[in-house]
């Protein structure tokens, strides 16, 4: 793998619709000739849009593309050696198996008999040959979504783009198509990219997975290093189950969370703020003597084991076990530092640059930031180690237009479904659980994201007010 040239460069690339909102945001990523590689996210994360700028079909506003060191930015989707499987597959119903095939290669004005000789080829390699002159109406989903795939690869391009061609397949042909694509890529040894919104599928099928979410890439690495070694809480939270809980470093190789101190193997700086994700497979069951104790809230059979949630004080924890343990049983459960993943903080939630602008006779400062204009108490400015209630920094809060970082800890802001209510409404984009409470981004109308924690469930899309209290903010003059 390290000796493959870099095939596709994506250079800072934006991309928006409206000429105002990027759905891509500075995107950069290196693929390697002959890798099959996989762009993860959930819907409406961007993937498919950079799809269809490597595959031209749309032009990125900002930044370039590059094949074999080349800017093909603005050459059309006909001039790249690049082809595409769309996720509806895009056959022509009119036309047999054969035309279907042939069709770009009729196209090129290709010899009679070297398109039969490419046809055969092609639909030996899908698995259907004999199937040249039956018409399309009469296969399968299974066996249409074939019939693009040959299609595709009897011009032997040197990228195949597949956008979430395997979604309309159920269950088990779905599973019979990512071992028969995996053979196809090892077969041909072209690039492949492939969109895709399922993890499992992506950490079956690729070489190399990119994790995006909101039009920026996440983690870019082997299926190994995605899941083992996430990023980030997205990351974590999206690629298969996770355990995740606020902590902090409390010593050296010590992480402290869920009401426990355990041994880890990330040597991190004491005191700084982690999460920490442990995998419910990574979770041993002992008979006494556990870091953790607790009581079984369900155990269910899943074929092979049994997932299990049990209430560890006011933490939640998800195990997978090959063992049944009745509802309501006390058990102990130990983690091994090794199969501990301390991410830092993200330390950017909750920061917005803002401005302060002098004290009003009532003695409080106007603070503006992000969606909100504020009178707050003066000794909530802090310059350097002093605050407002400093005489002697008077004079910088007395300034016009001060600039200012002001933020604010999730955990001191709350939800309202009374909109009106809050000092900021919007929409609820994403959550997540960590471990005895909800992390929900909250996105306001003008595309400003609050992060608020929260131990009632509510739901993505959920449109709600956000209450931040004056004493939880904190404004720092820059």
């Amino acid at each position: 793998m390290e000796n493959r040239k870099t095939l596709i460069e994506l250079k800072n690339v934006r991309k928006s619709f409206d000429g105002k909102t990027n759905v891509i945001e500075d995107v950069s990523l290196k693929i390697m000739e002959g890798e099959f590689v996989t762009l993860l996210g959930p819907s409406g994360c961007g993937k498919t849009t950079i799809l269809r700028m490597i595959g031209g079909f749309d032009k990125p506003t900002e930044g370039e593309i590059l094949l074999d060191g080349s800017d093909i930015t603005l050459l059309p989707p006909n001039e790249r050696p690049i082809n595409t499987v769309f996720q509806k597959y895009a056959l022509f119903p009119h036309l047999n198996v054969y035309d279907n095939v042939a069709f770009g290669l009729k196209m090129r004005k290709v010899s009679k008999e070297e398109t039969d000789k490419l046809v055969k080829d092609a639909l030996e390699l899908v698995d259907l040959e004999g199937f040249e002159k039956r018409s399309i109406a009469t296969l399968s989903g299974g066996q249409q979504q074939r019939i693009a795939i040959a299609r595709a690869i009897v011009n032997r391009p040197k990228v195949l783009l597949l956008d979430e061609s395997l979604s309309a397949l159920d269950y088990k042909m779905r599973k019979e198509m990512q071992l028969e694509l995996k053979q196809m890529h090892k077969t041909l040894g072209i690039t492949f990219i492939f969109v895709t919104h399922d993890q499992e599928e992506a950490l079956t099928m690729s070489d190399k997975i990119v994790v995006i979410a909101d039009g920026e890439i996440q983690q870019v690495g082997t299926p190994e290093d995605i899941y083992n070694e996430p990023a980030n809480v997205f990351v974590a939270d999206f690629i298969g189950e996770s355990n995740i809980f606020n902590g902090v470093m409390s010593g050296k190789l010590k992480a402290s969370f869920a009401g426990t101190t355990f041994d880890c193997v990330d040597d991190l700086e004491k005191d700084i703020k982690i999460d920490a994700v442990i995998r419910p497979e990574d979770i041993d069951i002992v008979k006494e003597g556990g870091q953790l104790k607790g009581e079984v809230l369900s155990c269910d059979f899943k074929g092979t084991f049994y997932i299990m949630f049990v209430q560890c004080g006011q933490y939640e924890m998800e195990v997978h076990c090959f063992d049944y343990y009745e509802p309501g049983s006390e058990i102990c459960l130990n983690i091994d530092p090794d199969m501990i993943h301390i991410i830092p903080y993200d330390t950017s939630i909750n920061h917005y640059p803002g401005t302060i602008n002098g004290i009003n006779d009532a003695g409080l400062v106007r603070v503006k930031f992000a969606d909100m204009d504020r009178r707050v108490a003066r000794d909530r400015i802090h310059v350097g180690e002093r605050t407002g209630d400093d005489e002697s920094v008077l004079d910088v809060i007395n300034k016009p237009d001060t600039k200012v970082i002001v933020n604010f800890e999730p955990s001191a802001a709350t939800l309202t479904d009374d909109a009106k209510a809050g000092d900021i409404c919007g929409n609820i984009i994403s959550f997540h659980y960590i471990g005895d409470h909800y992390s929900y981004t909250v996105r306001s109308e003008s595309e400003e994201d609050y992060v608020v924690d929260d131990a009632d469930l509510w739901n993505q899309g959920d449109y709600v007010g956000v209450v931040i209290p004056e004493d939880s903010l904190n404004i720092t003059v820059l």
